[in-house]
């Protein structure tokens, strides 16, 4: 296990409440769509400018007249967000809007309210995206933010693959800076999660953002906050106890360093309820391996920001003061010995070919073969719509206790969704989870390369192949090319039924 193991854990969504029995965990970030695929969701409508919106308070304004919004960046529980381009100066942004539809009850609008105000006053501290502006028309509010284009943090330390103490500690300062200017200007983040910060841009040394304020909230001095908020892994103890203060981020943060040190986190089980009790009890291991080969000041440092009384837990400030913290301080250069990537080859692209040869293998598996598979995906597909969206995928395998990191969900979403409409269906679901351990079988490879030789030839011609994945929309004579080229081994234009064994059991 390692920074795989928790890039699949870190991509639950926030929920507004978090019952402690919950198994329904919000997915995280979405697939990539078009604008014009969601203006049912978000769509600017010309409107009076005499006219004043319930959310904001302000005229409405049409939007569209400043921006060109073109395509999706991300999709969460409280909106969609796109790419935004300012027609007056050319400048790209980052534009969330929220379906006015969604906002039925106050509570949700005062959100929406209190995340406006709070990125107006967090706008221009570091480490915080920039904010724009709120807009609102008959249909949506929209929020115009500073664009990060480097992509989500964690993303790059997967690339990176090995990482030292002395380059986590300067990822985790930026974190622990966010909770520090938060706290000193009076904001209680109840969020702070590895999908909340986004690089400003591709270069190596570029800074990272806080970019979602959605569950903030301003403090008021001798309050009691009470709301189950957050994500499970990063959750604090007494959020869970129901009775709890600014110190929860310092929590988070803590765990967050937990896992960049380990690859694992500190509190962890099979399910929600689990977690919750792991953390209810509050004892990370700083024992087992890794731990013997991390210095002394890092682990002195984790203690500290995870302290089970919020009492004695280190501030945001004096975190940032530690030794261990500091520039040019303690951490070291050796790079830490975690299993980075270890599952990084399961789900390599494959050839089209393939891919539906699976499916078609899948689809001939008996119940008893996939009875596991089965429930796994009912699982998954959380609203019963018979697919999976990359957002459940993610959510669930999370749920399942996956070991697998990011990237591997991602590639594991390619390599399943077959016809390429963005959600996975049942067949394609068991195609991708079954095909490691199901191509021994002689009858399944048969029943598969039956499917594209038509006329039982013994031979798959450019014609059947062509017929076959033409079904799929896959049927462009470049992707008839590269399958021949990559399994016609003898090159007489055809594929015999050793090449298609071959092409299936090979690991790619």
């Amino acid at each position: 296990m390692g920074l795989g193991f928790f890039k699949a854990l870190c991509c639950n969504n926030s929920q507004h409440e978090i019952p402690i029995d919950s198994s329904d965990f919000s997915p995280g970030r979405p697939r990539k769509q078009t604008y014009e695929d969601h203006l049912h969701d978000v769509k600017p409508a010309p409107t009076s400018q005499a006219q004043v919106g319930p959310v904001l308070g302000r005229p409405y304004v049409d939007v569209t007249m400043m921006y060109e919004l073109e395509k999706e960046l991300g999709r969460g529980q409280s909106g969609v967000t796109y790419l935004c381009t300012e027609k007056r100066t050319g400048r790209k942004y980052a534009c969330k809007g929220i379906a006015r539809g969604k906002l039925t009850r106050k509570e949700e609008i005062e959100d929406v309210r209190r995340e406006i105000l709070t990125l107006q006053h967090l706008s221009g501290q570091p480490n915080i995206v920039e904010f724009r502006g709120a807009y609102e028309d008959r249909q949506n509010v929209y929020l115009v933010m500073e664009l990060c284009t480097g992509g989500e943090l964690f993303d790059r330390i997967i690339a990176k693959g090995n990482y030292s103490e002395k380059e986590a500690a300067a990822l985790i300062r930026q974190i622990v800076t966010v909770v520090h200017v938060c706290h000193f200007m009076g904001v209680m983040h109840r969020d702070v999660k590895p999908e909340n910060f986004l690089m400003t841009s591709q270069d190596d040394h570029a800074p990272m953002k806080a970019t979602d304020f959605g569950l903030s909230v301003f403090i008021e001095p001798g309050k009691e906050y009470k709301e189950v908020v957050g994500s499970s892994y990063y959750v604090a103890p007494e959020v869970l106890r129901r009775n709890y203060g600014k110190e929860i981020d310092v929590w988070s943060a803590g765990v967050i360093l937990y896992i960049l040190l380990s690859g694992v986190p500190p509190f962890w089980a099979e399910n929600e309820k689990g977690i919750f009790d792991a953390v209810l009890e509050g004892k990370p291991d700083l024992e087992s391996k890794p731990w013997p080969s991390i210095s002394a000041s890092a682990k002195d440092l984790i203690r500290k920001m995870l302290a089970y009384d919020p009492k004695k837990r280190i501030t945001a400030a004096d975190a940032l003061e530690h030794p261990w913290m500091m520039v040019g301080g303690q951490a070291s250069d050796k790079p830490i010995d975690s299993a980075v990537l270890i599952r990084m080859k399961q789900f390599r692209a494959m050839n089209k070919m393939k891919k539906l040869a699976l499916k078609v293998i899948a689809q001939n598996l008996s119940e008893e073969e996939i009875k596991g598979l089965k429930q796994m995906f009912r699982n998954m597909d959380t609203d019963n719509s018979g697919t999976i969206t990359l957002e459940e995928l993610r959510a669930g395998l999370s749920k399942l206790g996956s070991k697998l990191n990011e990237s591997e969900i991602r590639q594991l979403m390619d390599a399943a969704d077959v016809d390429k409409n963005g959600t996975i269906d049942y067949y394609e679901f068991i195609t991708a989870t079954m095909h490691r351990h199901r191509l021994e079988k002689e009858e399944n490879l048969f029943k598969a390369f039956q499917y594209f030789d038509k006329d039982n030839s013994g031979y798959i011609t450019r014609e059947e192949l062509r017929q076959a994945l033409t079904e799929y929309g896959m049927g462009d004579e470049a992707t008839i090319d590269e399958v021949i080229d990559d399994v016609d081994t003898d090159k007489d234009g055809r594929i015999n039924y050793e090449e298609f064994v071959a092409m299936m059991k090979n690991a790619g």
